[in-house]
């Protein structure tokens, strides 16, 4: 997993304690997502270290309809954000809503929050398409000088998906998830191994592949 760097890391000590006081704020309020979407595009700029009006641009075109905001590095959209109101529980309809942006669009990386809750969504361009939750931040729940929430809130910014840190982290959770790990200990040469210790703690003992 990508680490964050310094100079990324003191904005970050900085900044999220000050947005979680506007978010805990907004969310006493119950703003509507209008002004959910206008915190957001702070955060992205401030926390996350995108010029909001070059980099972040709102009511990206989709098929006719619209999707929140879209990431754009270099021309070249990066990820896409479907915003709800900060009070709104994030639901199914909700993630569909999002997923279905990306996938009309290409774009394999999608966003949904309301704030407080970001979920980070991997889309799968096979048949049929399919997606993966890859991250979820709470904002308000981020400690601003643990290096490892940095690390959470750094796969969002620029200056890691520049690097391309949220593949390394999609790759790392891949390479360490239950299924995986099933797959490698079923491999012949990890079987021999258990084998081998087995019969060395039970003299005698008969294990096949099966067991």
């Amino acid at each position: 997993m990508a680490k964050t760097p310094k100079k990324v890391s003191e904005r970050l000590t900085k900044e999220i304690r000050r947005f979680q006081l506007v978010l805990k704020k907004a969310k006493d309020r119950d703003v509507n997502e209008s002004d959910t979407v206008t915190i957001i595009t702070d955060i992205l700029s401030n926390v996350f270290g995108f010029d909001k009006y070059t980099e972040v641009t709102s009511e990206h075109p989709v098929r006719g309809t619209f999707c929140d905001l879209a990431i754009k590095l270099d021309g070249k959209i990066k990820y896409l954000i479907e915003v709800k109101a900060i009070g709104m529980s994030l639901k199914e309809n909700h993630l569909r809503q999002a997923l279905n942006y990306g996938a009309n669009q290409g774009i394999p990386w999608v966003v949904l929050t309301n704030g407080v809750n970001w979920d980070i969504y991997k889309i799968k361009f096979e048949q049929p398409i399919s997606n993966e939750l890859v991250c979820s931040i709470n904002f308000l729940e981020l400690n601003h000088r643990k290096q490892e929430d940095h690390d959470k809130v750094f796969l969002l910014c620029k200056e890691g998906i520049a690097n391309a840190a949220i593949e390394e982290f999609h790759t790392h959770v891949q390479s360490v998830n239950r299924f995986m790990i099933g797959a490698i200990i079923a491999t012949e040469p990890i079987l021999s191994a258990v084998r081998r210790e087995l019969r060395r703690v039970s003299p005698g003992l008969k294990v096949n592949n099966d067991e």
